[in-house]
């Protein structure tokens, strides 16, 4: 559940009734066994090791391996989604590397952390999303987050390749593109800050 927008497109035509059925439908957020959603076959391998951590965050949770594991994902508030509260803060600090596995650069999730640090900030909107609580039942969060929007990304990733920082090629089949992060967030940071309306 990524918001009370996704709510709505999910239940647009319904009735009241039904609508709250819906929603009453949404299973619990819990790090330890909540799949990875969207986020392809690579991502929820990872979260199914024995050993991976696992961030709190119900809707941009990130799970990592490692002896840092614990904690790169520590830390990620709930009115954070992809900021310097979250892992991907930790990773931009850790000087990470990006590796975008048979994906190209117009989906890489650390310009969203540009999305923060430019001078145009994206306005806050509306979430809700549900966790479970300790004793195992469902407990809804409302939440005020920046509206993030990827759509002017595969500009940025132009421009990120253009500053010549980018590395590509195969990774068995898959055509990659590995990038440090820091550098990434802070091109994109550039860019939005120069074409991004107020």
């Amino acid at each position: 559940m990524s918001g009370r927008s996704a709510l709505a497109a999910a239940t647009v035509g319904l009735t009241p009734a039904r609508a709250a059925a819906v929603e009453a439908a949404i299973g619990p957020f819990d790090p330890a066994r909540s799949p990875a959603q969207g986020m392809g076959a690579f991502a929820e391998h990872v979260r199914r090791q024995a050993d991976a951590r696992r961030s709190a965050h119900p809707q941009t949770s990130f799970a990592a391996l490692g002896p840092t594991a614990a904690t790169l994902t520590a830390r990620h508030d709930l009115d954070c989604h992809l900021g310097d509260r979250s892992p991907l803060g930790a990773l931009y600090t850790a000087d990470a590397l990006v590796l975008l596995l048979g994906v190209d650069r117009s989906v890489c999730t650390a310009f969203h952390l540009a999305e923060y640090r430019c001078r145009r900030p994206a306005p806050r909107r509306a979430y809700r999303c549900y966790v479970r609580d300790p004793a195992g039942g469902r407990v809804r969060r409302d939440f005020q987050a920046p509206h993030l929007d990827d759509s002017d990304f595969p500009l940025i990733g132009a421009a990120v390749v253009a500053h010549g920082s980018v590395r590509s090629g195969p990774v068995g089949s898959a055509e990659s593109h590995c990038v440090r992060l820091r550098h990434a967030v802070d091109v994109a940071r550039g860019w939005l800050d120069e074409h991004r309306l107020a």
